[in-house]
């Protein structure tokens, strides 16, 4: 029965350990749906003053985003899972539900803690976000 529900995952990636456990159990699950995944790079905007001082360091970020995607997409190869990627500027969280909504996804699966450098106690902040606010089912994975 769920084999027949679960056709589009999205797997919000930043980087980090955990946000490569959210994809191996995408990558789980996408094998006994036959469920193809997208993975979300969602690198934060600053305010418009600070643009110009860090505009190279956007541009190092969109870098870092494009390697680590297509290491997640190597990962699903091996796997034979069909993998898209998107990578977007904006608020992970804000970003993360709009896509999962616009997208007609039916899970998403993320890591607990992303690269954010204060711990929360129970679930990092972006995921506690998405879990409140997503209309889509959230998977957290820790």
């Amino acid at each position: 029965m769920i084999r027949k529900k679960i056709k589009k995952i999205l797997v919000p990636l930043d980087g980090s350990k955990n946000s490569m456990r959210g994809l191996d159990e995408g990558i789980y699950l996408a094998r006994q749906c036959q469920a193809t995944i997208t993975g979300l790079y969602v690198i934060p905007i600053f305010p418009r003053n600070f643009v110009d001082a860090i505009m190279p360091f956007q541009i190092h970020l969109t870098k870092i985003a494009k390697k680590f995607m297509s290491e997640a997409k190597d990962r699903c190869a091996q796997k034979g899972i069909v993998f898209k990627s998107k990578i977007i500027f904006g608020s992970p969280t804000v970003e993360i539900e709009e896509v999962s909504r616009k997208g007609k996804f039916d899970i998403i699966i993320m890591g607990s803690r992303g690269q954010s450098g204060l711990k929360e106690v129970f679930l990092g902040s972006v995921a506690n976000a998405v879990v409140h606010k997503s209309k889509v089912p959230v998977l957290v994975v820790k």
